[in-house]
């Protein structure tokens, strides 16, 4: 009896993800280019994706694609929560506005944040958190696109940097400093701050295969503290490695 068309696909992907060829948060390649290279229906295809995610073998991202996932056995210790699902599980409404997303350059001050070469590019985006169409939160954020090159790609007003960003570079671990703010005049406009009214600033560093991956400020309208950490543990603390 012949294997079916799903199963090869299914097989196909497996020998290259064990033979190493395709490694841990690698994408695979799309639904139409598989069908075209099987010569098989675009729902066959379909089907050994399902059921390689279903498996745990791939992650689907809404918007960017699909990737080998991180082995269950080195899953992180540590979770960062996505807004959009924070905003979610209180049964409210969430909506993004990307007011900026292309490429920078590091300055002296990116360059000590995440030891990258001086003058060299870095992926830098600016999105607007709304819970019922109210602003809660501003995010800015700066990401080494050796470890996420297609960022700059992404439709992040369906999927947050955060929910892209925990497929493509992997949290290995990550820093925290919060801290009462005065925010710039745009933020506080954006986020309908009163002028003498201060913000509560995460500034969050993350780290995938032993680099930085990302450094972001976020900043929150007072009455409302989302994705903030446990900071009486002191793992948010420590920039030692561990």
């Amino acid at each position: 009896m012949s294997t079916p068309a799903y199963q090869e696909i299914k097989d196909y992907i497996l020998r290259r993800i064990h033979g190493g060829e395709w490694k841990e948060s690698d994408q695979v390649p799309s639904e139409n280019e598989l069908a075209r290279e099987f010569k098989v229906a675009r729902m066959t295809v379909n089907r050994a994706l399902r059921e390689l995610t279903s498996e745990q073998v791939l992650t689907r991202v809404q918007g960017a694609g699909t990737f080998v996932a991180q082995p269950k056995y080195a899953s992180t210790l540590v979770e960062i929560r996505s807004i959009s699902d924070e905003i979610a599980a209180r049964g409210h409404v969430y909506r993004a506005q990307v007011l900026h997303l292309g490429a920078s350059i590091v300055d002296e001050h990116l360059e000590a944040e995440m030891h990258l070469a001086l003058g060299s590019p870095v992926f830098h985006s600016r999105v607007l958190h709304f819970e019922n169409d109210e602003p809660v939160q501003m995010e800015e954020r700066f990401v080494n696109p050796a470890l996420a090159p297609e960022y700059a790609r992404q439709d992040f007003t369906t999927i947050t940097p955060n929910q892209y960003l925990m497929v493509a570079a992997p949290l290995q671990r990550v820093e925290y400093r919060i801290e009462a703010s005065m925010p710039a005049t745009e933020i506080r406009d954006a986020l309908t701050m009163k002028p003498s009214e201060p913000c509560l600033l995460l500034h969050r560093r993350t780290w995938s295969r032993d680099a930085v991956a990302s450094v972001a400020n976020l900043w929150h309208i007072p009455a409302i503290a989302i994705n903030l950490p446990d900071t009486s543990d002191p793992r948010f603390w420590r920039d030692d490695g561990n």
